[in-house]
């Protein structure tokens, strides 16, 4: 299953026993369905927890009488799509009324007089998450998106995102192939979306996956950069070995200081040996900076040769 589905199912598997905010989830989770109108309720999903839970609380809170069907696979999905519906009308109407819209609503919008405390916005929050959200796995990429079928409704979701306190999410908008797309791409705010509505394990992966990241690409440059230092140093040193053979061939060799003789014949009796290590084989145990003295000494005296 992926990511997104899991978080759901653990979403779905958190008990709900204040009415109030079991009232809000399932207004979250109506309000962005396929259809939520006076006459008519309608609900997919591909999620069966999702389907199960809103079966659940629409029985607990209205007892209507709902048609479930699961279809076809979903493309690209194990899972089928699941459509639930409210199949009489007059209850379609009682639950419709009881989030305080009537039959002469044009537009839908977030009626927040069914949000008036922290518990209820989490449980609202919820809602629409399971209703039209998705989140993708850590492991691929930070992103967390809600498809909304209206322009006034997704930017009140925008509005009533950027109000969650102690989140300071700060999401965006998009439009998608004819859907309202407002979604989040940081991964800190994702995860403390994720947790305010009660995803704490899908919250900690994200931030697990997040440390993992920076562990491995610290690793990976850390590697790098070492990778870098040897190949610099094979180079020089395969450099400077060549530059003392032909040296030692010339009679500018026998004309050398014993401190540059010393020196020259370290490197070749160590090509893979670093500057600092080599000082510490000198009679006098020079510095880094010593032996790279004495080597650009030799190489000098090489290009003057050849010149």
């Amino acid at each position: 299953m992926s990511f997104s589905f899991d978080t759901k199912k653990e979403l779905c598997l958190l008990p709900l026993s204040d009415k109030s905010q079991m009232h809000s989830l399932c207004y979250g989770i109506l309000l962005f369905s396929k259809k939520f109108t006076y006459k008519e309720i309608v609900f997919t999903t591909e999620n069966k927890f999702v389907g199960d839970k809103l079966e659940e609380i629409l029985t607990l809170l209205y007892t209507p009488v709902l048609e479930k069907s699961a279809g076809l696979r979903v493309r690209n999905s194990q899972n089928r799509l699941i459509t639930m519906r409210v199949l009489y009308e007059s209850d379609s109407n009682r639950i419709f009324e009881s989030f305080g819209y009537s039959k002469d609503e044009v537009s839908l919008r977030i009626n927040r007089a069914n949000i008036t405390n922290e518990g209820q916005l989490s449980a609202f929050l919820r809602g629409v998450f399971l209703s039209c959200g998705s989140v993708t796995n850590p492991e691929k990429g930070y992103h967390i998106e809600f498809k909304v079928p209206y322009r006034n409704l997704a930017n009140d979701l925008l509005t009533l995102l950027c109000e969650v306190e102690n989140c300071s999410l700060r999401p965006k908008s998009v439009m998608r192939q004819g859907k309202f797309i407002v979604y989040i791409k940081d991964s800190e705010q994702i995860a403390d979306f994720l947790t305010y509505i009660g995803a704490f394990t899908s919250s900690m992966s994200v931030m697990n996956t997040k440390v993992e990241k920076q562990v491995r690409n610290n690793t990976v440059r850390k590697i790098n950069s070492e990778l870098h230092n040897i190949n610099k140093t094979a180079e020089a040193s395969a450099r400077q070995i060549t530059a003392i053979k032909k040296l030692m061939k010339s009679k500018t060799y026998n004309s050398l200081s014993p401190e540059l003789k010393e020196i020259a014949v370290l490197r070749l009796e160590n090509p893979e040996m670093s500057l600092r290590d080599l000082g510490g084989l000198t009679k006098d145990n020079i510095s880094r900076s010593g032996v790279n003295h004495r080597l650009k000494k030799l190489m000098s005296l090489i290009e003057d040769e050849v010149q």
